[in-house]
């Protein structure tokens, strides 16, 4: 699990966005939640938890499961847009 600082114009990283990545190395990263750092200095220590329970359970699906929650529209793909 990642907390990524997301900048924003004039404001930068340290006033900026964040989200929560749930990550594993050459397989996936799937983007569970945003908040921005205004409105919430930090997530507390059982939401962190709850979101270390939910990588065991998301990152441990296979393409299948991963493919059936998206048509079922649990998950959603998120692609780079053309011509990046």
């Amino acid at each position: 699990m990642i907390k990524q600082r997301i900048a924003r114009v004039g404001e930068g990283k340290s006033g900026g966005s964040r989200s929560i990545i749930l990550f594993r190395k050459n397989e996936r990263a799937v983007y569970v939640y945003g908040f921005e750092k205004k409105d919430l200095a930090n997530i507390k220590a059982d939401e962190l938890e709850a979101f270390r329970e939910l990588a065991q359970v998301i990152l441990g699906y296979t393409n299948a499961e991963i493919a059936k929650r998206v048509e079922d529209g649990a998950l959603f793909r998120v692609e780079e847009p053309e011509g990046q």
